[in-house]
């Protein structure tokens, strides 16, 4: 019987293994092979809007496919948060997650129709921010303790608006009420711009809103701001004290977006993606363009952003538990 010499019955081996490979490596599509659909989940002009279109008209020169950028918005941002849930395994179809779709909205709505973490493959961090108490022209109070004063000689007369029910914003305002001890009633609006319009027209006196969203009215001088939400003042507002400082420690809240495909996706997609948002978040490009507005990139990759998300859902489920906070 025939027999060939070791080393070239290898070669042959090989050979062939990699002939039988080579059609299904050719067969792997590239990616991506069609536009992606870029989800958001608030309404145009909102900082969940402003951040979506900073970061589609990057990738959009960096992935060899258009962005396609679409504002799905309702019930908290949770509208759109279903529809990349329900797209399980589309390699196409991104959103920016948030506070409010996948850390409030889950632990204050009863019927929420998709799981936070399981349902989405987080990729990246993207944000950080404060949220501003800011008043219209028509409110005398210098300050939030004036502010808070006014709340008390009248109480539920001293409303604030937020961009919608079950959002960062309309959180941080109950747990100001409940430190400081007053009645602040919350008016949802179907979005940030129209609740801001309200405020500057002196339909209702005041708004806690995003930093990215209120800060071209503030600089303006359409709105004023009191205080901020996080521990350390803000660049952006360097002036306006937080109400840590004005002795509300409790109220101190950070708000946050992230960056989030669909379940089921490829690990290869899911690793590039990572990749690519990593290098946009270093980027001095976006760093300038995102310090404009007063938002801090993120830092933290995918384990780290789905730790943090888990994390954020135990803390507010024990806020709106303790507070016994209900949506409007």
């Amino acid at each position: 019987m025939f027999d060939l010499p070791r080393p070239k019955r290898r070669a042959l081996l090989l050979g062939g293994l990699a002939s039988l490979a080579a059609p299904a490596l050719r067969a792997q599509p590239a990616w991506p092979e069609r536009p992606i659909r870029w989800i958001v989940n608030f309404p145009p002009g909102g900082a969940a809007d402003i951040l979506s279109r900073i970061l589609s008209e990057w990738f959009g020169t960096k992935l060899g496919q258009p962005i396609v950028v679409e504002n799905r918005p309702g019930a908290g941002g949770m509208v759109g948060s279903d529809l990349l849930a329900k797209a399980r395994g589309d390699q196409h179809l991104v959103m920016i997650s948030n506070a409010a779709s996948h850390g409030i909205g889950p632990v204050l709505y009863a019927n929420v129709p998709y799981d936070p973490v399981a349902d989405f493959t987080h990729i990246h961090l993207v944000g950080t921010f404060p949220s501003v108490l800011a008043v219209g022209p028509g409110v005398t109070a210098p300050d939030l303790a004036a502010f808070l004063a006014q709340a008390r000689a009248k109480p539920g007369e001293m409303n604030y608006g937020s961009g919608g029910n079950g959002t960062m914003n309309h959180l941080i305002g109950q747990l100001l009420a409940r430190a400081a001890g007053v009645e602040l009633t919350h008016v949802p609006y179907r979005g940030s711009a129209p609740a801001m319009t309200d405020v500057m027209g002196g339909q209702i006196p005041a708004l806690m809103e995003s930093l990215p969203t209120a800060l071209p009215n503030l600089r303006a001088g359409r709105l004023r701001p009191i205080a901020t939400s996080e521990a350390q003042r803000s660049p952006a507002l360097p002036d306006v004290p937080t109400f840590a400082e004005a002795g509300f420690p409790a109220v101190a809240s950070t708000n946050w977006f992230g960056f989030s495909a669909a379940a089921g996706i490829p690990a290869g997609v899911k690793a590039r993606w990572e990749e690519e948002m990593g290098k946009a978040m270093a980027s001095p490009e976006i760093a300038e363009k995102f310090g404009r507005i007063g938002v801090r990139p993120g830092t933290l990759g995918a384990e780290a952003y789905t730790a943090m998300i888990r994390a954020e859902l135990a803390k507010w489920r024990e806020v709106i538990r303790a507070g016994n906070i209900k949506v409007d």
